[in-house]
Protein backbone atom coordinates (compact mmCIF):
# COMPACT_ATOMS: atom_id res chain seq x y z
CA UNK A 1 0.00 0.00 0.00
CA UNK A 2 1.46 3.94 -0.82
CA UNK A 3 2.64 5.50 2.36
CA UNK A 4 0.02 7.86 1.22
CA UNK A 5 -2.99 6.05 1.74
CA UNK A 6 -1.47 4.23 4.81
CA UNK A 7 -1.53 7.51 6.25
CA UNK A 8 -4.52 8.74 5.41
CA UNK A 9 -5.97 5.52 7.07
CA UNK A 10 -4.11 6.09 9.75
CA UNK A 11 -5.33 9.61 10.45
CA UNK A 12 -8.68 8.49 9.78
CA UNK A 13 -8.76 5.69 12.38
CA UNK A 14 -10.94 7.16 15.11
CA UNK A 15 -13.35 8.19 12.49
CA UNK A 16 -13.56 4.50 11.14
CA UNK A 17 -13.48 3.14 13.75
CA UNK A 18 -16.93 5.40 15.27
CA UNK A 19 -18.93 5.09 12.37
CA UNK A 20 -18.06 1.83 10.11
CA UNK A 21 -19.84 -1.57 11.01
CA UNK A 22 -17.38 -4.30 9.73
CA UNK A 23 -19.67 -6.98 8.34
CA UNK A 24 -19.57 -10.36 6.41
CA UNK A 25 -20.00 -7.89 2.77
CA UNK A 26 -17.22 -6.60 3.67
CA UNK A 27 -14.58 -9.17 4.61
CA UNK A 28 -15.83 -11.53 2.12
CA UNK A 29 -15.59 -8.70 -0.40
CA UNK A 30 -12.03 -8.44 0.25
CA UNK A 31 -11.27 -12.04 0.66
CA UNK A 32 -13.07 -12.58 -2.78
CA UNK A 33 -10.43 -9.93 -3.99
CA UNK A 34 -8.08 -11.81 -2.16
CA UNK A 35 -7.09 -9.04 0.23
CA UNK A 36 -7.68 -10.78 2.77
CA UNK A 37 -7.18 -14.87 3.61
CA UNK A 38 -8.56 -16.88 5.50
CA UNK A 39 -6.74 -16.33 8.70
CA UNK A 40 -7.35 -12.46 8.71
CA UNK A 41 -11.26 -13.28 8.25
CA UNK A 42 -10.55 -15.13 11.91
CA UNK A 43 -8.72 -12.66 13.48
CA UNK A 44 -11.08 -9.78 12.79
CA UNK A 45 -14.27 -12.14 14.00
CA UNK A 46 -12.59 -13.31 16.71
CA UNK A 47 -12.44 -9.41 18.14
CA UNK A 48 -15.15 -8.51 20.65
CA UNK A 49 -16.43 -5.56 19.47
CA UNK A 50 -17.16 -3.93 16.28
CA UNK A 51 -14.64 -0.86 16.92
CA UNK A 52 -12.20 -3.71 17.44
CA UNK A 53 -13.10 -5.35 14.55
CA UNK A 54 -12.52 -2.31 12.38
CA UNK A 55 -9.30 -1.95 14.43
CA UNK A 56 -7.98 -5.14 13.37
CA UNK A 57 -8.76 -4.74 9.58
CA UNK A 58 -7.55 -1.32 9.16
CA UNK A 59 -4.34 -3.12 11.37
CA UNK A 60 -4.55 -5.81 8.61
CA UNK A 61 -4.72 -3.89 5.49
CA UNK A 62 -1.64 -1.78 4.96
CA UNK A 63 0.65 -4.98 4.82
CA UNK A 64 -1.72 -6.29 2.01
CA UNK A 65 -0.73 -4.52 -0.99
CA UNK A 66 -1.16 -2.10 -3.37
CA UNK A 67 -4.54 -2.90 -4.27
CA UNK A 68 -5.39 -3.11 -0.58
CA UNK A 69 -6.74 0.46 -0.79
CA UNK A 70 -8.79 0.71 -3.76
CA UNK A 71 -10.49 -2.46 -2.69
CA UNK A 72 -11.22 -1.21 0.69
CA UNK A 73 -12.52 1.54 -0.78
CA UNK A 74 -14.68 -0.16 -2.94
CA UNK A 75 -16.07 -2.47 -0.08
CA UNK A 76 -17.72 0.28 0.72
CA UNK A 77 -19.81 1.27 -1.80
CA UNK A 78 -23.16 -0.20 -0.62
CA UNK A 79 -23.86 0.61 2.88
CA UNK A 80 -21.28 3.54 3.70
CA UNK A 81 -21.10 5.36 0.79
CA UNK A 82 -20.53 8.95 2.83
CA UNK A 83 -17.23 6.88 4.14
CA UNK A 84 -16.02 6.11 1.10
CA UNK A 85 -16.62 9.52 -0.18
CA UNK A 86 -14.84 11.21 2.64
CA UNK A 87 -11.59 8.76 2.60
CA UNK A 88 -11.27 9.40 -1.95
CA UNK A 89 -11.92 13.32 -0.87
CA UNK A 90 -8.83 13.63 1.19
CA UNK A 91 -6.61 10.76 -0.88
CA UNK A 92 -7.45 13.92 -3.54
CA UNK A 93 -5.68 16.62 -1.07
CA UNK A 94 -8.78 18.05 0.46
CA UNK A 95 -8.07 18.71 3.74
CA UNK A 96 -9.93 18.77 6.56
CA UNK A 97 -9.51 21.17 9.52
CA UNK A 98 -7.77 19.91 12.98
CA UNK A 99 -10.51 19.68 15.38
CA UNK A 100 -11.67 17.53 18.00
CA UNK A 101 -14.16 14.83 16.97
CA UNK A 102 -17.60 15.85 17.66
CA UNK A 103 -18.89 14.48 21.06
CA UNK A 104 -20.98 11.25 21.13
CA UNK A 105 -24.87 12.75 20.88
CA UNK A 106 -23.75 15.17 17.84
CA UNK A 107 -22.60 12.16 16.14
CA UNK A 108 -25.74 10.29 17.20
CA UNK A 109 -27.50 13.37 15.68
CA UNK A 110 -29.53 13.74 18.83
CA UNK A 111 -31.72 17.37 19.65
CA UNK A 112 -30.36 18.91 22.57
CA UNK A 113 -33.66 19.04 23.90
CA UNK A 114 -34.06 15.48 24.11
CA UNK A 115 -31.21 14.35 26.51
CA UNK A 116 -33.07 15.37 29.55
CA UNK A 117 -35.86 13.36 28.55
CA UNK A 118 -37.05 10.05 29.70
CA UNK A 119 -36.92 7.52 26.60
CA UNK A 120 -40.58 7.17 24.73
CA UNK A 121 -41.61 3.66 24.72
CA UNK A 122 -41.08 3.76 20.81
CA UNK A 123 -37.85 4.75 20.81
CA UNK A 124 -37.19 1.59 23.55
CA UNK A 125 -38.83 -0.47 21.04
CA UNK A 126 -37.08 1.05 18.16
CA UNK A 127 -33.50 0.50 20.19
CA UNK A 128 -34.34 -3.03 21.19
CA UNK A 129 -35.11 -4.07 17.68
CA UNK A 130 -31.54 -2.93 16.80
CA UNK A 131 -29.57 -3.84 19.88
CA UNK A 132 -26.92 -6.83 19.51
CA UNK A 133 -25.18 -9.23 21.70
CA UNK A 134 -24.12 -5.41 23.31
CA UNK A 135 -27.77 -4.98 25.08
CA UNK A 136 -26.52 -6.90 28.24
CA UNK A 137 -23.63 -4.54 28.99
CA UNK A 138 -25.82 -1.90 28.17
CA UNK A 139 -28.47 -3.01 31.19
CA UNK A 140 -25.33 -3.33 33.78
CA UNK A 141 -24.41 -0.22 33.04
CA UNK A 142 -28.04 1.63 33.75
CA UNK A 143 -27.90 -0.07 36.70
CA UNK A 144 -29.55 -3.23 36.35
CA UNK A 145 -28.45 -6.65 37.88
CA UNK A 146 -27.46 -10.18 36.53
CA UNK A 147 -30.62 -11.38 38.83
CA UNK A 148 -32.60 -9.09 36.41
CA UNK A 149 -31.24 -9.71 33.20
CA UNK A 150 -31.97 -13.48 33.88
CA UNK A 151 -35.66 -12.83 34.93
CA UNK A 152 -35.99 -10.64 31.45
CA UNK A 153 -34.44 -13.68 29.81
CA UNK A 154 -36.69 -15.47 31.81
CA UNK A 155 -39.78 -13.80 31.14
CA UNK A 156 -39.47 -13.81 27.43
CA UNK A 157 -37.30 -16.94 26.30
CA UNK A 158 -38.07 -16.59 22.62
CA UNK A 159 -37.76 -13.37 21.58
CA UNK A 160 -33.91 -11.69 22.47
CA UNK A 161 -36.20 -7.82 21.42
CA UNK A 162 -39.00 -8.62 23.90
CA UNK A 163 -36.00 -9.21 26.82
CA UNK A 164 -33.96 -6.19 25.63
CA UNK A 165 -37.63 -3.86 25.78
CA UNK A 166 -38.37 -5.62 29.11
CA UNK A 167 -34.51 -4.67 30.66
CA UNK A 168 -34.75 -1.00 29.37
CA UNK A 169 -38.55 -0.46 30.81
CA UNK A 170 -37.55 -1.84 33.74
CA UNK A 171 -34.53 0.72 34.22
CA UNK A 172 -36.91 3.65 32.90
CA UNK A 173 -39.44 2.78 36.04
CA UNK A 174 -36.73 2.26 38.93
CA UNK A 175 -34.80 5.57 37.61
CA UNK A 176 -37.61 7.67 36.86
CA UNK A 177 -36.83 11.18 35.79
CA UNK A 178 -33.41 10.37 36.02
CA UNK A 179 -33.84 7.38 33.43
CA UNK A 180 -32.97 10.23 30.51
CA UNK A 181 -32.23 9.73 26.98
CA UNK A 182 -28.59 11.34 28.35
CA UNK A 183 -27.97 8.72 30.15
CA UNK A 184 -28.88 5.78 27.82
CA UNK A 185 -26.78 7.30 25.26
CA UNK A 186 -23.84 7.25 28.02
CA UNK A 187 -24.31 3.40 28.42
CA UNK A 188 -24.32 2.71 25.01
CA UNK A 189 -21.38 4.70 23.63
CA UNK A 190 -19.35 2.55 26.66
CA UNK A 191 -20.75 -0.50 25.12
CA UNK A 192 -19.39 0.42 21.67
CA UNK A 193 -22.85 1.18 19.78
CA UNK A 194 -22.11 2.86 16.50
CA UNK A 195 -23.47 6.04 16.73
CA UNK A 196 -25.14 5.45 13.06
CA UNK A 197 -27.48 3.03 14.66
CA UNK A 198 -28.89 5.44 17.28
CA UNK A 199 -29.46 8.08 14.54
CA UNK A 200 -32.31 5.73 13.16
CA UNK A 201 -33.99 5.97 17.16
CA UNK A 202 -33.87 9.38 18.16
CA UNK A 203 -33.77 11.52 15.22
Amino acid sequence: MDQKHKKLLRSQRLFLAEELLVDDMITQYLYQEEILTESHLEEIGSEPSNRKKTLKLLDILPIRGSRAFYHFTQSLEKDFPWIKDKLLRLCAGDTEPESPPPPFTVQCGVPDHILSTVPTMLHLNQLAARLGSEWKSVLLDLGLSSADLYRCCADHPLAVQSQVLAGLVMWTQRDGREATVGRLLQSLQAADVPPSVLQQVFV
